[in-house]
């Protein structure tokens, strides 16, 4: 897949480009099916299939007060979209600027002169332009005037929920701690990437079970609590238990995403790790005494193992 990171990139409109356009943060299932009409098309016309989505994400510019947690960030949405097979990916730096340009001007020196669209896919709530002032019918108008194909794709709905699979019920049902429906929806587990760092070492000292302290940036966190997970690390994957919270038995009140992997003795200090949330275990909560957390840290291993197995 070719990324390109610029407008200024643009010199030459690609051949019978397909598009699709949006923010694609989680890549989720609902993502997944604009990328296959997108593919499918481009074949159809012996075309270019390119996804066009922004960094960083426009709620981030637009409403500094609020940021939002990230499903995937950019190296992993990148990643994913690479997956689907579409052959171009344009990723346009977000700014107050960008987000000005009125709709028209959005279509033609975008979409029209630099890419030149000949068809577009998107979900039937599509909007564009500055103040998101073009929908779906204005995207059609312009589609008759510039001589390109719109496209409205369905959305995909939950298979035990009525309402459609979006960004925003997966970054609920991850804030929730259901990371297994979150699984539905997204098409894959939920990840989690980070570096390792040094702990308070106690995991392995004071409790008989080593601990990989990861650093999260701007994504999403899982509800505290713990967690069956695999660890995808030195190029293996490995079955574990992660606890995200404020170890409340220490009082010591510092948020942590710790993970125990299992059968595991390797030094992996500031490596760079991926964890995949499979099922929550239960509520993170206070012990009386270390024994009775060590113990109880056991028994979330046995059932872990159990879930993974």
């Amino acid at each position: 897949m070719n990324v390109i990171e610029s407008i200024n990139n643009l010199t030459t409109p690609f051949n019978n480009a397909v598009i699709t356009i949006g923010n694609f943060d989680g890549v989720h299932i609902g993502h997944q099916a604009l990328f296959h009409e997108v593919i499918e098309k481009a074949d159809a016309i012996n075309g270019t299939s390119i996804a066009v989505t922004f960094e960083p994400h426009p709620s981030r510019v637009l409403n500094k007060k609020y940021q939002l947690p990230l499903i995937t960030l950019y190296e992993q949405k990148v990643e994913l979209i690479e997956k689907s097979g579409i052959d171009v990916l344009i990723c346009i730096p977000f700014t107050k600027k960008f987000a000005s340009f009125p709709a028209q001007l959005f279509v033609e020196d975008l979409l029209v002169k630099h890419i030149g669209t000949k068809a577009i896919v998107v979900g039937n709530d599509y909007r564009f332009g500055k103040n998101r002032e073009g929908d779906t019918d204005l995207l059609k108008k312009f589609g008759d005037r510039f001589n390109f194909e719109v496209i409205i794709s369905n959305w995909k709905q939950m298979p035990d929920r009525s309402e459609r699979i979006s960004s925003t019920l997966i970054r609920e049902l991850v804030l929730a701690g259901d990371v297994a429906k979150a699984q539905k929806s997204i098409g894959r587990y939920y990840q989690i990437r980070g570096q390792v760092v040094s702990g308070r070492n106690r995991g392995g000292r004071l409790l008989g079970f080593p601990t990989a302290n990861i650093n999260l940036t701007d994504e999403l966190c899982p509800k505290a609590g713990v967690y069956a997970v695999t660890v995808e690390c030195i190029n293996k994957t490995f079955n574990g238990v992660a606890n995200i919270g404020y170890s409340p038995t220490f009082d010591d009140n510092i948020f942590t995403v710790e993970v125990h992997i299992l059968n595991f003795n390797k030094i992996i200090n500031n490596q760079r790790i991926r964890v995949n949330f499979i099922q929550r275990i239960r509520d993170e909560k206070k012990f009386s005494n270390i024994k009775t957390l060590s113990s109880q840290i056991e028994k979330d291993i046995k059932t872990a193992e159990a879930i993974l197995k």
